[in-house]
C-alpha cells in the first residue's frame, strides 16, 4: 500500500466520522412538536412529587403512593413561594427553598461582548424551563410542596459572599401539622460551583413520620443547531449516571424509553444533565441509596434520584445531604469535589480507552498552559510533543513509503504490461513485493496507531470548556469559534496539498487519483467551519509531518522539490 493510498484512507475514514456524527446528531435533535395525544404538564405539575411507591418498599415503609401525591399538590399552609437571590463569586442562584429556579454563572458570559450577560443554566423561560428541584414524599402527613418552605429569617431576600467570607449558608424550614418539621440549608463557597443542600427531619409529634427526598434535575431542551458549524452541537446532550457496579453510563433524551428507561437502586453514585462545556448533576451523600431513574415528563426530559427513605419516631431526627453541581465542566474544580467517575462528565468519549487518553492528553495540555498561558500555544506545544513521542512510528510510516516509492517505476511498468487485468497485476506486484521484502502495510500501520491519539485530541479540543471564547492571537480571539477571516483553513489546505504532491501517484488507481486531488479542497471546505482551535491543531500537526516527510526523503537520496515539481506538472 503505498504512501498515497494511507492518506486516501485516513482522509476518507475522517469524512465518514464526521458525516457518521453529523447524522447522530440529526437523529438526536428533538422533535418540532410535541405530539397533541402527548398530555404538556403544568409547571406545577411537571415538577410534581412522583408516587410514594415509586422507591422500593425497603426505603418507605407502608408507602401509600395516593396519599403521597395528593399531599404534594397543594403548598403547605397556603404560603407562597419566597424568592430569594443568592450570589457568590461563581455563582447568582434564584431559591425558592424546594428548588433552584435559576443559576447564573458569572464567570462565563454568553459571548465575547463586552456587556455579554453570563450564561443562564438553570433558567425559569417558559418555553424551555430548567430547574433543580429537591422536594419531600411522605404517606401518612403533608409534605413541603411549592412554597412550604419558608426562610427562618422572613423578610431576607438577599444573601451575598461578603469580602473576606468563604462560606454562605441559606436556611430555610418547613413546619408540618403534625409536629414534624424539615430544616434545609444551602451551603455555597467561594469559588464552587457545588452546593451543598442539607436536610434534617425532626420529628416533635407523638406519631412516627415516614417518608422520602427525592432530588430532580429537569429541562425541557432548547433547539440545539445540528449543523457542523455549531460548536454546541458536537458534544453529548443528555444524561449520564455512575454506579460502583456499572461504572459511567449515558443516555440520549432520544433513548429514554427505548429499553423502559432507567430503574435501578444506587448507592454511591451521581447524575447528572450534561450539554455542551456545561452540566447539572445531584450527588446524593455516598452512603445512602437512591433509585435512579430517567425519564420523559410531557416535554420535559427528567433525571432524577428517589430516597433514601426514613421512619423517624416521635422525638428523633433524620439527616439526608446531596451535592447539587451547577457549572462548567472544570476538569480542576471537578476533581475538587473527589467524586468517583465524575470526570466522565467531561465526555471525551463513551469509550473508556478514548476517554483514558483524553484525559491523558488534556492534562499534559493544561500542563503546557501553565508554563505558556495562553490555549492556542499550548495546543501548538502539544502538537509538537506528541510529534516527537511518535517519531519512531512516522519515521516507519516515511521509510515505508520511501522504499515503495523507489519501486514506483516498475510498478507503472507492471500497470502498462497487463494493462486493464487487475488481477494478473496485482498477483505480479505481490510477488514484487516479496522478492524485494517490501511491507506493503508498512505504511498503514504506524497510522492506524496514530489515529485514536487523533481522535480522542478532537474530542479534548471541543469538549474542553477551558478554551471556551480563550484568545491566541491577532485574528484569532476564540479558539471554539470558526476563524473569522479563514486563514487557518486556507494554510491548512496549502499543507494538505504540498503533502499530497510530495506523494508520487505512479501505480495507483485514475479513479483514487482523481479522487485525491479534491481532498485538500474538500477539507478546507469543511475546516473553514471548525472550531479555530482545532484546525490550528490541523495546521500544526500537518506542517510538521511535511516537515519530517520532507526530511525523509532527503534522507533517502531525492529531492523533495523535484517530486512536488514532477506531480505539479502531470
Amino acid at each position: 500500500m503505498n504512501q498515497t493510498r494511507v492518506f486516501l484512507i485516513f482522509a476518507w475514514l475522517m469524512v465518514a466520522v464526521l458525516l457518521w456524527m453529523e447524522w447522530n446528531r440529526e437523529k438526536a435533535a428533538p422533535p418540532p412538536s410535541v405530539p397533541a395525544a402527548t398530555a404538556v404538564p403544568a409547571a406545577n405539575d411537571a415538577d410534581a412529587v412522583p408516587a410514594a411507591g415509586a422507591v422500593p418498599q425497603a426505603n418507605v415503609p407502608g408507602a401509600a403512593p395516593a396519599a403521597a401525591a395528593t399531599a404534594e399538590a397543594a403548598p403547605a399552609n397556603g404560603q407562597a413561594a419566597p424568592r430569594v437571590t443568592v450570589t457568590t463569586d461563581v455563582l447568582r442562584l434564584v431559591l425558592d427553598g424546594r428548588s433552584v429556579l435559576d443559576a447564573e454563572l458569572l464567570k462565563f458570559p454568553q459571548s465575547k461582548e463586552p456587556d455579554a450577560p453570563p450564561v443562564k443554566l438553570l433558567i425559569e423561560d417558559p418555553t424551555h424551563p430548567y430547574s433543580a428541584i429537591s422536594g419531600w414524599a411522605s404517606d401518612k402527613s403533608p409534605v413541603p410542596g411549592v412554597g412550604g418552605f419558608q426562610l427562618e429569617q422572613p423578610g431576607t431576600a438577599q444573601f451575598a459572599l461578603a469580602q473576606g467570607q468563604d462560606t454562605l449558608v441559606v436556611p430555610f424550614v418547613w413546619n408540618g401539622p403534625d409536629g414534624v418539621s424539615i430544616r434545609r440549608s444551602f451551603t455555597l463557597e467561594r469559588g464552587r460551583y457545588a452546593i451543598q443542600v442539607k436536610d434534617e427531619v425532626i420529628n416533635q409529634g407523638s406519631a412516627s413520620w415516614s417518608g422520602y427526598v427525592f432530588r430532580k434535575l429537569s429541562r425541557v431542551p432548547g433547539i440545539v443547531d445540528r449543523s457542523m458549524t455549531n460548536p454546541d452541537s458536537f458534544s453529548f446532550n443528555g444524561a449520564t449516571w455512575y454506579s460502583p457496579q456499572d461504572g459511567y453510563e449515558r443516555r440520549a433524551f432520544k433513548d429514554y424509553m427505548d429499553d423502559g428507561g432507567l430503574n435501578r437502586q444506587i448507592t454511591g453514585g451521581w447524575i447528572a444533565l450534561l450539554q455542551h462545556h456545561f452540566f447539572t448533576s445531584w450527588i446524593p451523600q455516598a452512603d445512602q441509596a437512591s433509585l435512579y431513574v430517567l425519564a420523559q415528563d410531557g416535554p420535559r426530559d427528567v433525571a432524577e434520584l428517589r430516597g433514601p427513605g426514613f421512619t423517624v419516631a416521635p422525638g428523633q431526627s433524620a439527616t439526608t445531604q446531596a451535592r447539587l453541581w451547577v457549572g462548567p465542566k472544570l476538569v480542576g474544580a471537578i476533581a475538587k469535589e473527589d467524586v468517583k467517575g465524575l470526570d466522565r462528565v467531561v465526555d471525551y468519549s463513551r469509550f473508556s480507552l478514548m476517554a483514558v487518553i483524553g484525559q491523558g492528553l488534556f492534562w499534559v495540555l493544561n500542563h503546557i498552559h501553565a508554563l505558556l498561558g495562553n490555549w492556542g500555544w499550548a495546543i501548538i506545544g502539544l502538537v509538537v510533543l506528541l510529534r516527537l513521542a511518535l517519531y519512531p512510528l512516522s519515521a516507519a510510516q516515511y521509510k515505508s513509503g520511501a522504499k515503495m516509492r523507489k519501486f514506483q517505476p516498475r510498478l507503472q511498468q507492471l500497470k502498462e504490461r497487463y494493462g486493464d487485468d487487475r488481477q494478473k497485476y496485482q498477483q505480479a506486484m505481490m510477488e514484487l513485493f516479496k522478492k524485494e521484502k517490501i511491507n506493503p502495510m508498512g505504511g498503514c500501520l504506524p497510522l492506524v496507531v496514530q489515529m485514536p491519539i487523533f481522535f480522542a485530541l478532537y474530542w479534548v479540543l471541543v469538549e474542553s470548556v477551558e478554551l471556551r471564547q480563550a484568545p491566541w492571537l491577532g485574528w484569532i480571539q476564540d479558539l471554539t469559534a470558526r476563524d473569522p477571516y479563514f486563514i487557518l483553513p486556507v494554510l491548512n489546505m496549502a499543507v494538505m496539498w504540498a503533502t499530497q504532491k510530495l506523494t508520487p501517484t505512479a501505480g495507483m488507481d485514475p479513479t483514487q487519483a482523481k479522487m485525491m486531488q479534491f481532498m485538500p479542497l474538500v477539507f478546507g471546505v469543511m475546516m473553514a467551519f471548525m472550531p479555530a482551535g482545532l484546525v490550528l491543531y490541523w495546521v500544526v500537526s500537518g506542517g510538521l509531518g511535511l516537515l519530517i516527510q520532507w526530511w525523509m526523503i532527503k534522507q533517502h537520496g531525492e529531492e523533495p522539490s523535484k517530486i512536488i515539481h514532477d506531480n505539479v506538472a502531470k
